[in-house]
């Protein structure tokens, strides 16, 4: 039985996705510094294309891609260079904090737990002197593991250097050639199938576009919310744990539950000995609890939209599947993916619907 034109397209694609499925897994660990540039170019080419426009030919395009891949650099030096001076400076401050706020989480926990008649004697001198040599001892063979990491595995430092250096290069070629990339690859599209092809992948562009634009202005957002939230209750950490809260709620749900355990475990350690664990209950559930709701009511509705239809728990699944089959290059691919899922689905359900099948 021949097959018709419409089941031998079908099947083509079909092999084309699989070789390319199977491409990234043979070369994930090759591709992924590309696969980063490539994310990142994408995100970045419409501010290029807008100073470019601004120049209006008379600035040259590579000062655009220069002054957009600087400023995005600078960008991620910032918050590093923000988060590692304040962490390396508080952390010592949390271990000699650690003894006093297990000796006030004794002092709270033993009248609870004899009131329901459980005797339980904790031992506040003994407690001390395990958490001190419990951490001290971890500082100090985590230390020595990274040193030893350093001097024994020069090839993982050296590839994590050299993927420094090609991601911006990367970044910066395709900066400057994205329109003449993407021409290409119409080129290759067949003429019968182009305008569907280009009509597709416009629409996923507007999909994925509206989800990263919004969901970065969410993040800044956030980032300040929980910054100065905590900031008000006077935790010494509020500038790192809400920063990091705020950038990590790209992940939904696994972001503020991580920025939650962090906000959770800094304050125990600093209101323990002032103002009791309390305070670090009712700061984590007011600033936490009121950014919950702001994210899920206010930002999340107005900027990225339920129009857009990536649902929180498709991005969770997604992330994970992804991460599961190709590791860190699949996260990255992710997000592209399910967004081209998600407008086939769309098609193939307005196909069906406006199919015979359905209305018999």
């Amino acid at each position: 039985m021949p097959f018709s034109p419409a089941q031998k397209s079908f099947a083509a694609w079909i092999l084309i996705v699989a070789v390319f499925m199977g491409a990234l897994w043979l070369l994930a660990p090759v591709l992924a510094p590309f696969v980063v540039a490539l994310v990142l170019a994408y995100a970045l080419t419409p501010l290029v294309d807008w100073l470019d426009g601004v120049g209006r030919g008379r600035i040259p395009r590579v000062l655009a891609v220069i002054a957009v891949e600087l400023l995005f650099i600078v960008a991620v030096l910032s918050i590093v260079l923000l988060m590692v001076p304040i962490l390396a400076k508080e952390i010592p401050l949390m271990r000699d904090q650690l003894p006093a706020m297990m000796e006030g989480v004794n002092r709270a926990i033993a009248p609870f737990l004899k009131q329901l008649g459980i005797q339980v004697a904790l031992d506040g001198a003994s407690l001390k002197a395990f958490a001190l040599k419990y951490f001290n001892a971890n500082v100090e063979d985590a230390f020595g593991s990274v040193m030893a990491s350093l001097k024994l595995g020069g090839s993982v430092a050296l590839a994590v250097v050299g993927n420094a250096v090609l991601i911006p290069v990367a970044l910066f070629y395709l900066l400057m050639d994205w329109s003449r990339f993407m021409a290409q690859l119409q080129l290759l599209v067949p003429p019968r199938l182009r305008d569907w092809t280009l009509g597709f992948l416009g629409e996923v562009d507007w999909v994925l576009g509206q989800y990263l634009r919004g969901q970065m202005l969410v993040m800044l957002l956030l980032a300040v919310f929980y910054s100065v939230g905590l900031a008000l209750f006077g935790l010494d950490l509020a500038l790192p744990i809400g920063v990091f809260t705020g950038l990590a709620v790209f992940v939904p749900y696994v972001g503020f539950g991580l920025g939650l355990v962090l906000a959770t475990l800094a304050g125990l350690l600093q209101f323990s000995v002032s103002a009791g664990v309390g305070q670090a209950f009712v700061m984590v559930a007011v600033v936490y609890g009121a950014g919950q709701m702001v994210e899920s009511f206010l930002l999340t509705p107005r900027l990225v939209g339920e129009r857009i239809g990536l649902h929180p728990l498709a991005v969770i699944f997604a992330l994970m599947a992804f991460g599961q089959m190709f590791g860190f290059l699949g996260v990255l691919i992710a997000l592209p993916v399910s967004a081209v899922l998600l407008v086939a689905m769309r098609r193939l359900q307005a196909r069906y619907l406006a199919s015979a099948l359905y209305r018999d």
